[in-house]
């Protein structure tokens, strides 16, 4: 009999079936359909994007033992989901999604002493009698990984440096990994990405996220009730500690000094250490040297503000993540618009289809729009390179493309210079860098640019009204 998808999911069926209530099966494998088997990859049908994460949460390794017991040890699991059908479609449109073939992320066991400092040390208050091993929940979120993480030039760096360390921890010279930069950059969900695939490649090692607060909260508590030495112990058996915000630590110095303790601990019997903080090493204030000089034994990466196509590359991604179908132009409109940090942009991408699903509109340019003049209003918003490139460029009615392109055309050539002039005087950034990002000229060009624009706008009639309207664009958008 031919091995067809449809032969290949109903064996996997009666696999599933036998190792599960009857009330689950029906609910969560029974509207599943096989559509395509090619080689060694099954594409199962799902009739939407919460089942998929119901399957993917509760029942992978369920799902990954019945089709590697048809398929072989290369089986390879990929969801076409449906998606919502939108207004006027006569089809429902698919997605498909491979499966993360995740292992769990939780913690084994640890096996705790008897005694704590040796034989002649005191009694571990964590052993209770008959029961020598605890569990440490590693408190890592299974949404920040790798794959979902989008790399561009703003994080390069410091995500290569974590990949790095997540595939021997604690065995190259990054340790610690010090990631540092400012709010909504990313520091939080590259700790976890190197925490989680360090659990997929060592599920052994022991993982703890933690933040500097918390930590600091714990060790309080400790002082309170006599078990600093519990506390201090209870550190000393993670294998990857990840702490968050130690910028917290500043001016709390027995707090640095208990942490000091466990990080020498730690580093001498070659475990790993990931730090993440909103300012380098340098700045940071109020921190005891020796505890300085620690953090910087390793590497120190930052994570800065991403670039135009890298913000881009992170909405669609979410929306790809998320089942959402949008038109190329409000992906646009809204990298343009949102340059501060992806915290920020990704929640201006919520606001948006709150509104489009509340209000039933039709997700358009105009409600972007709309939605990000309130959403911004409140907010400190500096006008980026990108966004005035943009609005020159709309207003000529000309492509991103031509405009940093090394053509001396006369109204590109102007266009261009409109742009370094409005950058010079709207931006914080340097001539260099308008520069760079217009072409990669040097900060000559973008003086002359300033001075050509300055005596056309008190010679040119017509020149001063392109100067004009761009003003009015750019100051209603800001």
């Amino acid at each position: 009999m031919e091995r067809t998808a449809e032969y290949i999911w109903r064996n996997c069926l009666g696999y599933i079936k036998d190792n599960i209530s009857t009330q689950a099966y029906k609910t969560w494998f029974v509207p599943i359909k096989a559509v395509k088997l090619q080689g060694s990859v099954i594409t199962l049908q799902v009739p939407s994007k919460f089942i998929y994460e119901w399957l993917e949460a509760h029942y992978i390794k369920l799902l990954k033992s019945s089709i590697t017991k048809e398929l072989g040890k290369d089986a390879r699991l990929v969801y076409s989901i449906v998606m919502d059908q939108a207004v006027g479609d006569k089809e429902a449109k698919h997605m498909n999604i491979p499966s993360q073939n995740r292992g769990a992320i939780e913690n084994p066991g640890v096996t705790l002493p008897v005694r704590i400092g040796g034989d002649e040390g005191i009694r571990n208050p964590f052993i209770i009698p008959g029961l020598k091993k605890v569990h440490i929940e590693s408190q890592l979120n299974p949404n920040y990984t790798f794959e979902n993480l989008i790399e561009g030039d703003c994080n390069r760096l410091a995500r290569s440096a974590g990949y790095a360390v997540a595939q021997k921890p604690g065995g190259t010279s990054f340790n610690p990994l010090l990631i540092y930069g400012g709010v909504g950059l990313g520091k939080t969900h590259l700790s976890h990405s190197i925490g989680i695939e360090i659990k997929d490649r060592f599920p052994e090692k022991t993982v703890l996220y933690v933040s500097a607060e918390r930590f600091t909260q714990q060790f309080i508590d400790s002082i309170r009730n006599n078990t600093k030495n519990d506390f201090v112990h209870f550190y000393q058996l993670i294998d990857v500690l990840i702490m968050d915000d130690v910028q917290s630590f500043s001016g709390k110095e027995k707090t640095q000094d208990v942490f000091f303790e466990i990080f020498n601990h730690m580093h001498q019997q070659g475990k790993q250490v990931i730090l993440t903080s909103d300012r380098a090493p340098v700045d940071l204030q109020g921190m005891e040297q020796r505890l300085l000089s620690r953090f910087k034994w390793g590497l120190s990466a930052d994570l800065q503000q991403p670039g135009l196509e890298t913000r881009i590359a992170i909405l669609r991604q979410k929306l790809y993540t998320d089942g959402i179908d949008m038109s190329d132009d409000v992906v646009e409109y809204l990298a343009y618009s949102i340059t501060s940090n992806i915290r920020e942009l990704e929640g201006a991408l919520i606001s948006l289809l709150a509104q489009s699903s509340l209000n039933r509109k039709k997700i358009t340019v105009d409600l972007a729009k709309q939605m990000i003049d309130k959403f911004v209003r409140n907010t400190t918003r500096e006008i980026s390179v990108d966004f005035i490139q943009k609005v020159v460029c709309d207003y000529f009615d000309m492509p991103i493309e031509l405009l940093k392109s090394k053509t001396r055309k006369r109204e590109i050539v102007q266009a261009r210079q409109l742009t370094m002039f409005f950058s010079k005087q709207m931006t914080k950034h340097s001539l260099a860098s308008i520069g760079k990002q217009c072409g990669n000229k040097d900060h000559a060009t973008v003086l002359h640019a300033c001075r050509t624009v300055s005596n056309l706008n008190e010679t040119d009639k017509r020149f001063r009204t392109y100067v004009e309207d761009l003003k009015k664009k750019l100051t209603l958008n800001t």
